[in-house]
């Protein structure tokens, strides 16, 4: 194909001249051959004829030279106007190329002797120019906004066209899915999670057929979302399926199911207790023993289910931040001696022997006392209760980089490995049956893990079964 427009416009005025002439020239040697004849036929001699013969071949070389000449002039004058006409749009021709390349052009007028008409295409074509190049970038700019979102979304996204090829799919439902490179349809990627789902379902009757799957995957809970794509012109283009990783709500709801239940397990078990013994004394006439006896059931029972309560509002005035904590500048290693003294009498019934140390000059910290208190109670009780008689418990207190510590250690019961990452939840207790016979509910740790955090702290627990527990509190120094 011929790429010059100037050489395009040449050869065509050149074969239309030619064949203009040549047929012009045609006709008026047919005519002079007819002269001729007629000649020939009315002259009396042969040398007449034979003069008139040459005389009409001089004609028609003569013609011939004349028509060569002609078509020379033509072409160099349609040349040099072709050139005139044809290097602007030649010019402009080049610019677009170098425009679709990406490159900057600036787009130039002729001259003045130039044509008006070609001044005013040029103008044309700077202002659509101009338009294209706005309207290419803004396309750009929309295109890597999108794929900027697709690829940091958590949540996965795969559209497929009609055929149930997948176009589009974001490294979020590649995760989540675990899509290998061979599974490039809709049929293979959903027929390994055991759904039974139809394309065609999904894209012509969405308003009668089930939008919504969850599946298992692992340890990995899945919410799929599948919608019909469509056109410009509402009608269908394929299919879109929205990935959702879900595990972290239904653990949430898990946990608020059997929140639900712990709480309702709790409070019944001590309210059973109360109206069974008072029922009891209320049927007949005891001696005082036999009363006393149930009547310190009875107010047991209520100061644990006094303890549940007050444990439950807590933990709700945190959720809902309504405790306010009164920071101030204390003596850690003094507090913690304080608790010593309260646990004194637990420490006595058991015989334990208990040590504190305090293993450097501690600075003062800076945090809420009273809440501080009640975790290192909370963390003496536990040590108290889960250590058996005549147990060992030493109590450190010491300053390292920017924060103080307490380290609790004893010789107790231990904590399974797989309960550690479990211990700080509301209401889970390691051996339920025991802890609920010591008074326990659950509740402690979470609490004392609130207050912590609230405070810039940490509180960090090591165990071994039947070796015993290393509990860590770090509280920052004013």
């Amino acid at each position: 194909m011929v790429k010059n427009v100037q050489l395009k416009i040449i050869l065509i005025f050149t074969v239309l001249t030619i064949l203009l002439i040549t047929g012009i020239s045609t006709y008026f040697l047919h005519q002079l051959q007819d002269i001729n004849s007629q000649i020939v036929q009315e002259a009396n001699k042969e040398q007449l004829a034979s003069e008139t013969s040459d005389i009409v071949k001089q004609g028609t070389w003569f013609m011939i030279y004349a028509i060569v000449g002609f078509c020379l002039i033509a072409t160099v004058v349609f040349g040099f106007i072709t050139a005139k006409v044809t290097k602007p749009i030649n010019k402009l021709i080049s610019s677009a190329k170098r425009i679709a390349a990406g490159e900057e052009v600036e787009i130039k007028k002729v001259g003045q002797k130039e044509d008006k008409q070609v001044n005013e295409l040029v103008d044309a074509f700077g202002l659509m120019t101009s338009e294209l190049k706005e309207n290419l970038n803004e396309v750009s700019r929309q295109k890597n906004q999108i794929e900027t979102i697709l690829l940091h979304m958590t949540d996965g996204i795969i559209a497929f066209n009609m055929e149930g090829k997948i176009i589009l799919v974001n490294p979020a439902a590649t995760r989540l899915l675990r899509i290998m490179p061979e599974e490039e349809t809709f049929e293979k990627i959903f027929e390994k999670l055991n759904i039974e789902i139809n394309m065609e379902k999904i894209i012509y009757l969405d308003n009668w057929t089930s939008s919504e799957e969850r599946v298992t995957l692992g340890d990995t809970n899945i919410n799929l979302f599948f919608a019909p794509l469509k056109n410009e012109n509402e009608t269908p283009a394929g299919v879109m399926v929205v990935i959702q990783d879900i595990t972290e709500h239904v653990k949430l709801d898990n946990m608020r199911k059997e929140f639900v239940a712990d709480v309702s397990h709790e409070l019944k078990t001590p309210i059973t207790s109360i109206m069974g013994y008072a029922d009891t004394l209320l049927e007949g006439e005891y001696d005082k023993q036999t009363q006393d006896k149930f009547l310190s059931v009875i107010a047991s029972e209520a100061r644990r289910m006094a303890k549940l309560v007050t444990d439950l509002l807590a933990l709700s005035r945190f959720d809902n931040n309504q405790i306010k904590q009164e920071k101030e500048e204390f003596d850690l290693g003094e507090l913690v001696k304080k608790c010593q003294e309260r646990v004194q009498p637990q420490i006595k019934q058991k015989r334990h022997q208990v040590e504190c140390f305090v293993t450097a000059n501690v600075p003062p910290v800076y945090a809420d006392k009273d809440g501080i208190s009640r975790v290192i109670l909370n963390v003496l009780t536990n040590s108290i209760k889960y250590t058996g008689e005549e147990g060992h418990i030493k109590i450190y207190v010491g300053f390292v980089y920017n924060d103080a510590y307490i380290k609790v250690i004893d010789n107790g019961l231990g904590i399974p490995e797989e309960d550690l990452s479990r211990i700080f939840e509301r209401f889970y207790r390691v051996d339920k049956a025991r802890t609920r016979e010591m008074g326990g509910t659950g509740l402690g740790l979470s609490i004392a893990k609130e207050i912590l955090d609230r405070n810039g702290g940490s509180i960090d627990i090591k165990s071994e079964q039947g070796q015993g527990t290393e509990v860590v509190i770090r509280i920052p120094t004013k």
